[in-house]
């Protein structure tokens, strides 16, 4: 793998880019990113707190800065907010380099959100239950997460989801 490459991590809320992407990180000796706290960090508030104050099109312009500003150095692994893939300028940067897309099953993912809401960082899409809402969301970036990812991983657990994108990676190299 060469270290001037990123790779990114895709997926809904609550897959494991976060997670996965700290140990995937240390497992191949670089950094890691997550799109989400460098966003919050750049603008100075929560990513429920900058919606709420300026609307979702103004958090995806911040985003899409974001994920350029992070990107810009290489080298890293960039775990990136589920929305990151609604946007072509987006797309275009992740297709730069290495994209992991962590797909998994919508039971376990309300299961995961129920468990762990993180509201100031996961606002709420569509205001409908938990289930409902990742159904809904899934349906409409399923095959926009697809079409970016170099590798799609099934994320059961950790550790496995860790060696699978560890493998991916190295295939792909």
């Amino acid at each position: 793998m060469h270290k001037e490459r990123n790779i990114f991590l895709i997926g809904p809320r609550a897959c494991g880019k976060t997670s996965v992407g700290r140990a995937l990180a240390e497992r191949l000796g670089m950094e890691f990113v997550d799109t989400d706290q460098a966003f919050a960090e750049a603008v100075g508030m929560d990513i429920a707190a900058f919606v709420e104050a300026h609307g979702w099109e103004a958090f995806r312009d911040e985003e899409a800065a974001t994920l350029v500003r992070e990107a810009a150095s290489g080298g890293r692994v960039i775990g990136c907010g589920g929305g990151m893939v609604l946007r072509s300028e987006n797309r275009a940067v992740l297709a730069e380099g290495v994209v992991l897309y962590l797909k998994a099953d919508p039971d376990e993912l309300a299961r995961r959100l129920l468990a762990d809401p993180l509201e100031a960082q996961r606002p709420s899409l569509t205001g409908k239950s938990v289930a409902a809402e990742i159904r809904e969301v899934l349906a409409a970036r399923a095959l926009l997460y697809e079409e970016c990812a170099h590798h799609v991983i099934e994320g059961k657990d950790l550790a496995g989801t860790v060696e699978a994108a560890r493998r991916a990676v190295e295939n792909l190299s």
